[in-house]
């Protein structure tokens, strides 16, 4: 079966618009609790970002899990990975969280993670489909969910993330800029950071429900990598609005992605003897990545773009590490799920451990110029990427590339875009090469 509403991370789209109305929300809340309570699970937590939607589509989501005869607790603003973290510590049966990530506020979400800490399998999210086709029956009135408030959520995950060092490291000495995208993570980061030692300047950390991700976070890095100069910083570290991505700024304000981050990571643990097997990227990943990897004898493996599928990847073949360049990155010894915070300290520890600075881990990185357009399209995805003459389009550039680079389509999993990714040896020409099909798909497209 196709999923119907389900994407790559949830279920996406504008507020107001199908599927993401009280309405909807209501319907899928209940066909969650009817899956769940099917198989005697009959506890949810609840957590969201700092959206202002956020609180129509909290009640909405509580009231059709009651109807199905679900408890429900409710964590307030959360991280992503902190609601993974605390749907295992609850013993939960599953945990909810209603977030647009990196889109705008406009934009929100629904995703969903399993007792276990880890993105709901896809059976699951289709048995979920399935029951929103059938007539929502409430439960008998004694039978009906109940509500409660965690008042000490935050607090508790502050503790799991700290918890990821070792008792003894500390961050002092260290003048960090930590930019929370006015997001999930404005009263979680900073405090973590600070707990371990670090002198933190924080930007971003005024969410007011419409600046989410706002010219702030790790999609927008402009503010924290002048915020690092400005200040003198070590690092900066910046997160999206959910606090599931991560990336870093050197002292010097260069920006540090995901692929490099995962880069210092294994490296790292491979020092340590510490890394089991091998590294999971995408279809994104950086050749220059893979050829450092290669360099290091670190076995590396791609996936399908999206947490899930590194995830999916790195269980099959029993490893570690695995990530994206968008600063997705998951630490499976520490984590069930990606975390920017816990990958953060994860980087600062390794840079602890090492007495290296963060440039000096990127010396021996080479990275191919990548260009990436995107194409917003209405029409299916799907059907542009077996178009006759964008298959014949991408063909002739792979040919001029001469073995040089590749290309790749893909759709967007959480937007209404057509991702076109040239990569190459000559930045000008892969740039031109990436504009150039996305011009022929946004004709095509129409």
């Amino acid at each position: 079966m196709t999923r119907q509403y389900f994407g790559t991370d949830g279920i996406r789209g504008r507020v107001g618009q199908t599927p993401i109305t009280p309405d909807f929300i209501l319907k899928l809340g209940w066909a969650a609790g009817k899956v769940f309570a099917r198989q005697g699970k009959k506890r949810i937590l609840i957590g969201k970002d700092t959206r202002l939607s956020g609180y129509m589509l909290e009640s909405a989501l509580e009231a059709g899990l009651s109807s199905a005869g679900v408890d429900v607790y409710l964590l307030g603003p959360m991280p992503t990975p902190g609601i993974a973290y605390l749907t295992q510590t609850f013993h939960a049966d599953a945990g909810i969280v209603i977030s647009a990530s990196h889109n705008p506020f406009e934009d929100n979400g629904i995703k969903f993670f399993s007792a276990t800490g880890e993105k709901l399998p896809d059976e699951t999210e289709l048995e979920i489909e399935s029951w929103l086709e059938q007539p929502l029956e409430t439960a008998a009135p004694a039978q009906l969910g109940k509500a409660r408030r965690i008042a000490d959520a935050a607090g508790r995950y502050i503790e799991f993330c700290k918890n990821t060092l070792p008792f003894s490291a500390s961050l002092k000495g260290l003048k960090l800029v930590v930019d929370c995208a006015h997001g999930a993570t404005y009263h979680i980061a900073p405090d973590v950071f600070e707990e371990l030692g670090a002198e933190v300047d924080v930007i971003g950390a005024k969410p007011d429900g419409l600046n989410i991700n706002k010219g702030f976070g790790s999609t927008k890095p402009l503010a924290l990598q002048a915020r690092v100069l400005e200040v003198g910083a070590d690092l900066g570290v910046a997160f999206d609005g959910d606090g599931d991505r991560l990336v870093m700024v050197t002292s010097t304000g260069r920006l540090v992605d995901g692929d490099e981050l995962l880069y210092i990571l294994a490296r790292h643990m491979k020092e340590k003897g510490e890394l089991q097997g091998g590294v999971v990227g995408t279809l994104m990943t950086n050749l220059g990545i893979e050829l450092a990897f290669q360099e290091l004898d670190i076995p590396f493996a791609r996936a399908k773009v999206g947490d899930r599928y590194v995830m999916a990847e790195l269980q099959e073949r029993g490893w570690l590490l695995g990530g994206e360049g968008s600063g997705h990155l998951i630490c499976r010894h520490v984590q069930s799920t990606g975390d920017g915070i816990v990958a953060a300290l994860q980087v600062l520890q390794a840079l602890n451990e090492s007495g290296r600075r963060l440039e000096g881990w990127l010396q021996s990185i080479n990275k191919m110029p990548q260009a990436l357009v995107n194409v917003k399209t209405s029409a299916k995805k799907d059907a542009l990427l077996r178009h006759p003459q964008i298959l014949a389009k991408v063909e002739e550039v792979e040919a001029r590339l001469d073995g040089r680079g590749r290309v790749l389509l893909r759709p967007s999993g959480t937007e209404p875009l057509l991702r076109v990714m040239v990569e190459g040896d000559k930045e000008e020409e892969v740039q031109a090469l990436a504009e150039e099909i996305a011009a022929l798909v946004a004709e095509i497209a129409g």
